[in-house]
């Protein structure tokens, strides 16, 4: 599996998705030997179930657990440590992981009870939990969602919970850009497995779920973290901890179109409940069967939009979905499906970033 590559498949069920990826890009042929440590690294930041947007879906994880051990890998561990506020144990009981641990024989692993070592990277002392050292092929597992400080969490944010309590509190005085960074410097990340299911729309904690309905592959966080910040609406430059990685050499930021493998096409609606937050969002919208690929895209750049003030006044409604395919008219449109509409954004999903960019012409 080339380093530069990210490999995207999309639908709404988490296990036999990774499972097809992984056996895509055979990944057993990175992985050391037979009796190689793997460590799986979710995000279980607080303890509250996959659907509400803040944490990994348990079945995305049973998919790698289950290739893995159908590979002949079987020592494996499933670690984390959860925020401050909450507690791991708690988090592996509520999202479902204390079940999976049960049913595949795999220890868990709360680095909220582990040891720590010190690790000098450039001027900047960063204590790192032991176990999440001790791993020979380290899998991060993280949420495609966004987040009230830094705008993204997804591969380099995710590594926080492999630091102890105290050090999670001092990355916040520190401004969390640069220590993120660094810290990816040390503990290196083999395969990062993202789970774009369903994810956050603005905050860590969930609440706002959207679903976006996609797993992404990649083996570079740095480059993965590029090209979802595009996909939540951002540029690159406005996660100041992405260029602070990509600058001490964790990995690049130069996103090519051409490295992206879309292994499918989204054909599954939005299925989730909608938050009033969202409701909101979508008054803004004249959807006919549309995609959860494209639709997550579009309410993404919405409340992008919104944060800044473009939508004050809007009455024109945006369309969006497989219903106008063929159709020729008047009227706004975003992604493939729409471009028959006198204004038509291309893409099958396009990404929230260029949504922003297109939509900025019509309203400001």
């Amino acid at each position: 599996m080339d380093r530069n590559s990210l490999y995207v498949m999309y639908g709404d069920r988490p296990k036999p998705i990774v499972k097809k990826v992984l056996k895509y890009i055979d990944i057993g042929k990175d992985i050391p030997n037979k009796a190689s440590l793997i460590g799986i690294k979710p995000n279980l930041v607080v303890a509250r179930p996959a659907e509400e947007g803040a944490t990994t879906s348990p079945e995305l994880v049973e998919g790698v657990v289950e290739y893995l051990k159908d590979n002949g890998f079987h020592n494996i561990v499933i670690l984390e440590g959860s925020w401050v506020g909450d507690r791991t144990s708690l988090a592996f009981e509520i999202c479902g992981y204390r079940e999976l641990s049960h049913k595949y024989d795999i220890p868990l692993i709360d680095l909220q009870r582990d040891g720590y070592r010190d690790y000098q990277v450039g001027d900047i002392e960063i204590s790192l939990c032991n176990k999440a050292m001790e791993v020979d092929y380290l899998i991060n597992i993280p949420v495609l969602k966004g987040h009230c400080q830094t705008r993204i969490t997804c591969a380099l944010k995710n590594m926080k919970g492999c630091i102890p309590d105290r050090e999670k509190r001092r990355f916040h005085t520190m401004g969390l850009h640069k220590p993120i960074a660094y810290m990816n410097k040390v503990l290196r990340q083999d395969l990062i497995v993202v789970d774009g299911i369903i994810g956050d729309l603005n905050f860590e904690e969930g609440g706002n779920p959207v679903q976006m309905n996609r797993v992404i592959v990649g083996k570079d966080p740095v480059l993965i973290d590029s090209y979802v910040a595009q996909l939540l609406g951002y540029d690159i430059e406005d996660i100041p901890y992405i260029g602070m990685a990509a600058d001490i050499g964790v990995g690049s930021s130069q996103l090519v179109d051409d490295n992206i493998v879309e292994l499918n096409r989204d054909t599954t609606p939005m299925s989730i409940p909608k938050t009033r937050l969202i409701e909101e969002l979508i008054g803004y919208v004249r959807e006919d069967m549309a995609c959860s690929a494209c639709y997550g895209s579009l309410i993404h750049a919405l409340d992008r939009l919104q944060d800044r003030g473009y939508l004050y006044g809007v009455e024109e409604k945006i369309h969006i979905g497989q219903g106008y395919e063929g159709k020729k008219g008047k009227g706004l449109g975003i992604g493939i499906c729409t471009k028959g509409l006198e204004r038509s954004l291309p893409g099958c999903p396009p990404k929230a970033r260029d949504i922003i960019e297109f939509l900025k012409e019509y309203y400001i």
